[in-house]
């Protein structure tokens, strides 16, 4: 059973337990070349090779966009829709983004756009001046596999190479289905100024669609933020209704609406109560095998687990970085995959310190804030990321 929630809560919790599935097929050459590839763009020299099957595909965005945060802040999500020119059907099983401009470049996300949507995607392309479009929150793009957020195949962020599947399985694309590549820009070093252009790109890693392997599905658990300031500072933004009116200023009324639809999701719609750990449990809906396990923090993160059936004899730890480093965001392979059940719980449980504010260079000059779950580098997530195939039937 898939469980639908708001589409306004944005990628955070709407594409929490949506399992979408695609069908199986053939696959063939792209009919043509997608959009020229920068010459900028560097594939690393000890990046992994082919293996037995695959093929690479490289997209990129199609020209140099300049970021221009909205409403005086320092981030910009942009959403950029790429065309890998699929005429029969592929599995994914790898993504390596490629980052041309690294000072500004703060973490990236890809979504599949079914063929059924990618009109969709166009039009908010062509309504939004430039190239890409604005997208806080999520792609804005909706899918039948349950609301925004649903499509997410791969994703980059700082100590990332590439994100390289299990040889059994990947993500299926079907003919004519396009990319979105999410890219989030952060201008804090410049004080929202402007930082440079960015012409950031993916390459692909392809397998024929006939080769019967598993689906990949990808669940986000999230947790709520509901940091006070420190005990040392103070200020109008230490006042939670007060932070709260900001966070929706720099980034819309999707960033509220995340903040009490996190609150409902995790606590029943009471606040969270205020403190530097906060967790969240989710149900797991459908029975399948868990291959790999991410966590994602800003700059406050201390600590991230990610567990399934914690406090029970059957619990099992599935990702634990007791000393969060913001520069290796890697996705962390399991060992052996792990089975999960209809009723299974999986948790992720985050710790913060907003005592890193005045430590951090990145952070240092802004003001004390009390902070809950928003986009920005100076705002936090708390975001579990399972990468997992459905069980056979």
């Amino acid at each position: 059973m898939k469980r639908r929630l708001v589409p306004a809560l944005g990628l955070v919790v709407a594409a929490v337990l949506v399992f979408g599935t695609a069908a199986c097929g053939r696959s063939g050459p792209s009919a043509g070349a997608p959009a020229a590839v920068p010459p900028t763009l560097v594939v690393p020299s000890d990046a992994a090779p082919l293996r037995a099957g695959e093929r690479f595909e490289t997209v990129a965005m199609p020209g140099a966009y300049t970021p221009v945060p909205p409403h005086g802040g320092t981030d910009e999500y942009r959403c950029f829709l790429v065309d890998p020119k699929l005429t029969a059907p592929a599995y994914l099983t790898g993504t390596l983004f490629l980052r041309q401009n690294a000072a500004i470049v703060h973490h990236a996300i890809i979504y599949r756009v079914e063929l059924s949507n990618v009109a969709q995607a166009k039009a908010l392309d062509q309504k939004d001046p430039g190239d890409g479009w604005t997208c806080f929150g999520g792609s804005g793009v909706h899918s039948s596999g349950g609301g925004l957020g649903d499509g997410w195949i791969g994703a980059w962020a700082p100590g990332a190479d590439e994100t390289l599947y299990n040889a059994k399985v990947g993500y299926q694309l079907a003919p004519g289905s396009q990319l979105i590549m999410q890219v989030h820009y952060n201008l804090l070093a410049t004080g929202g100024k402007a930082g440079g252009s960015d012409q950031s790109g993916v390459r692909l890693r392809l397998v024929d669609g006939s080769t019967g392997l598993d689906p990949l599905q990808t669940t986000l658990v999230a947790a709520p933020i509901e940091l006070p300031c420190t005990p040392a500072e103070s200020g109008p933004l230490c006042n939670r209704g007060a932070a709260l009116t900001d966070l929706v200023s720099r980034f819309g009324q999707q960033a509220r609406t995340t903040v009490s639809g996190l609150s409902y999701l995790c606590d029943g719609g009471a606040p969270p109560p205020a403190g530097p750990t906060q967790h969240c449990d989710q149900k797991v809906a459908k029975a399948g095998l868990i291959y790999s396990v991410a966590g994602h923090m800003h700059l406050l993160g201390r600590s991230i687990k990610v567990e399934l059936n914690p406090d029970t004899p059957r619990a099992q730890t599935l990702l634990n970085l007791p000393a969060y480093n913001f520069d290796d965001q890697a996705a962390r392979q399991l060992p052996a995959p792990v089975a999960i059940v209809p009723g299974d719980t999986l948790r992720v449980t985050c710790t913060h310190d907003a005592s890193l504010r005045a430590r951090l260079p990145q952070l240092q000059g802004l003001q004390p804030r009390y902070v809950m779950w928003g986009d920005g580098t100076s705002d936090e997530m708390c975001l579990g990321i399972v990468m997992w195939a459905p069980a056979k039937v």
